[in-house]
């Protein structure tokens, strides 16, 4: 219970630090009925409305020791099922070039999420 509610925690600091930080919306659960863990809080990049990319942040957290990934890159990309049937529309590499998770782990600080948060409004428009 005490680590969901620090994850819970993170994803609302991050939400309310990233609000009005334009084209990085910080992803939600669809509703409170959901009850998200929010194990990890990621973020959408809107490289138009960001002036950056995803993967320009990613390099941007790693130069500053701050670890972060990219969302999980979809099945039918990696090589071991290159061949495999796939049934897709484009949302899940949509989702992959623009998504990021952000450290948010129980041992995260509020100083740790501050310093994250500087990181993505320093490149900024």
């Amino acid at each position: 219970d005490e680590h969901v509610a620090k994850r819970r925690h993170n994803h609302a600091r991050y939400c309310a630090l990233l609000a009005d930080c334009p084209g990085v919306e910080v992803k939600c659960a669809p509703s409170e009925e959901y009850n998200s863990n929010y194990w990890l809080t990621c973020v959408l990049v809107d490289p138009e409305k960001a002036g950056f990319t995803r993967e320009d942040l990613r390099l941007k957290l790693e130069a500053e020791s701050i670890e972060s990934r990219p969302l999980w890159k979809p099945m039918h990309l990696q090589p071991v099922f290159a061949e495999a049937p796939r049934y897709v529309d484009g949302t899940s590499e949509w989702l992959f070039d623009r998504g990021l998770c952000l450290p948010s782990g129980t041992l995260v600080t509020e100083e740790d999420l501050q310093r994250v948060v500087a990181v993505i409004r320093s490149l900024g428009r």
